[in-house]
């Protein structure tokens, strides 16, 4: 019988750093497609001479079933991977799908949205799919007592990483006379085939460096597991009034986040500021999270966590308020607003939930809580494009206000107290 992971003997110094250079890897696809350049070119290279708000529409429903087709997966995905031995086939298996995807962008010609729409989804169903293969990994490379700081290592080189391969790709598309290159069109496309050799280049030391941990149990009956698992989390949330409806406003907040992520540079393009204009804008974005994240960090402290996301969120209603009346500079100003608060909705949830859980089910709870966070993004992108494509797309950004106000409202009537207190006695049931 194999030994628990956590029992396993402890991995090699470079498992670690190889483990995480794989978010150093992916994170170019996060932050050169999906946030820039591929809504920047499906407006202007494969929508060229759609209706307005009509390429808004096509990009916000290729995310919404992306996101879709990966939450109905993930459950299965997690399953297979813990039972058979089978993270880093799975993991190799989904980024083979995503590179390949990637790649093959630079092949769509002009005009071929419907194409280029299906590579988006084939590539961000595999960045998605294999970002939990490789979370399961961590067990691998750290021992319990360094998991969050080799997690936090995976984090930081991922912006790093990501945001190198971005802002080199940027001064390729903004200067491609300097690269050789004989215009936009030609560099945008080279910038995708950089991602997808990124990408790959960089899942190489995880294969070689990272070992499989050990099975969790027989391959057979693994999807019967899995849903009994998710099934055990929605038990246990029935016990958890306050947990629940913490998740709820959680989804619903979150999915404008993500949303305004995945379609700022489209709704930019949909109103016509250029292209250098939002490229630099997303740097900001990029460079200013960081630090902030960490600043909101300590005003929770301060504060109190629910407090300081509600704050965030109010952040986020002022952001999509004044997306109305978009210029050139009001961009770069909300680039940075949306900065300073980003990495502060996502770490201080996380933080909160988890006051609201009981320990002994941690595991499974935080499963749950990671599968809406993962793969949330899917109302949002369609409700943005739906606003785009029948009223214009000015007014589609702040469409998401509705998610926003929903969110908040439900995140007001979560009692932090309470809910300890509910996640003591099931805690206390269930020793």
């Amino acid at each position: 019988m194999s030994a628990p992971a956590a029992l396993a003997p402890a991995p090699g110094r470079r498992a670690p750093l190889a483990w995480a250079l794989y978010d150093w890897g992916n994170s170019a696809f996060a932050t050169t497609v999906m946030a820039a350049l591929f809504p920047l070119f499906f407006h202007k290279y494969w929508c060229a001479g759609a209706a307005p708000g009509v390429a808004s529409l096509r990009l916000g429903a290729a995310s919404s079933t992306a996101s879709a087709i990966v939450l109905v997966l993930a459950p299965l995905i997690g399953a297979l991977a813990d039972a058979g031995r089978l993270r880093k086939a799975l993991l190799v298996a989904f980024a083979l799908l995503g590179v390949v995807a990637t790649a093959a962008l630079y092949l769509v010609p002009a005009g071929a949205w419907w194409l280029a729409a299906a590579l988006y989804v084939a590539g961000t169903v595999g960045f998605l799919g294999a970002n939990v293969p490789y979370d399961g990994l961590l067990v691998s490379v750290a021992r319990p007592e360094a998991r969050d700081r080799v997690s936090s290592l995976g984090y930081g080189l991922g912006y790093l990483g990501g945001g190198l391969l971005f802002a080199l790709d940027v001064a390729m598309v903004l200067r491609p006379d300097a690269f050789g290159l004989p215009d936009r069109t030609a560099a945008t496309r080279v910038a995708f085939l950089s991602v997808a050799l990124w990408w790959a280049g960089f899942t190489l030391p995880l294969l070689a460096w990272v070992p499989e941990p050990p099975s969790g149990g027989a391959l057979r009956g693994a999807v019967g597991r899995a849903l009994r698992e998710l099934g055990g989390a929605v038990r246990a949330l029935r016990a958890l009034p306050t947990a629940a409806r913490f998740l709820l406003a959680y989804w619903l907040y979150i999915d404008a986040v993500q949303t305004i992520i995945v379609m700022a540079t489209s709704f930019g393009s949909e109103l016509g500021l250029p292209d250098s204009a939002l490229i630099v804008a997303l740097l900001v974005t990029q460079f200013v999270g960081f630090p902030a994240a960490i600043l909101f960090g300590r005003l929770g402290e301060r504060l109190g966590t629910r407090t300081s996301l509600l704050i965030a969120i109010g952040v986020y209603l002022g952001v999509v308020g004044m997306s109305a009346a978009m210029t050139a500079t009001l961009f770069y100003v909300l680039a940075a607003v949306v900065g300073l608060v980003q990495g502060a909705a996502q770490a201080l949830s996380r933080s909160l939930y988890s006051r609201l859980i009981p320990a002994r089910k941690a595991g499974e709870m935080f499963g749950f809580y990671n599968m809406l966070g993962k793969f949330a993004a899917v109302v949002g992108p369609l409700l943005v494009g739906i606003t785009s494509a029948s009223v214009g797309p000015r007014w589609s950004v702040a469409s998401l206000a509705v998610l926003l106000v929903a969110g908040g409202a439900l995140l007001w009537r979560v009692d932090e107290a309470r809910g300890r207190g509910e996640a003591a006695r099931l805690d206390g049931a269930e020793a």
